[in-house]
């Protein structure tokens, strides 16, 4: 089974590598962008069986900062 998990940054969490993409895009003429924000995809290729839990604990306690990232979990089977 294969999982991948998007990690962003919560809202009100500054995003320097979003901004230095934003200002690199604005550098290469494209003007019609208003705001970027960086995240992080991690794919796991997991065992059958895996429970849902198992995959929640993985991201709360090593793949996201809960503190200042929101992940999403999207599973492929």
């Amino acid at each position: 089974m294969k999982a991948r998990i998007f990690v962003t940054l919560k809202g009100g969490v500054l995003d320097p590598q979003g901004k230095a993409i934003h200002h690199a895009l604005d550098g290469l003429g494209f003007a019609g962008v208003n705001d970027v924000r960086a995240g992080k995809l991690i794919e796991l290729d997991l065992a059958d069986g895996t429970s849902d839990e198992d995959i929640d604990a993985m991201c709360r306690k090593l793949l996201a900062n809960t503190v200042i990232e929101n992940y999403r979990i999207e599973k492929a089977d």
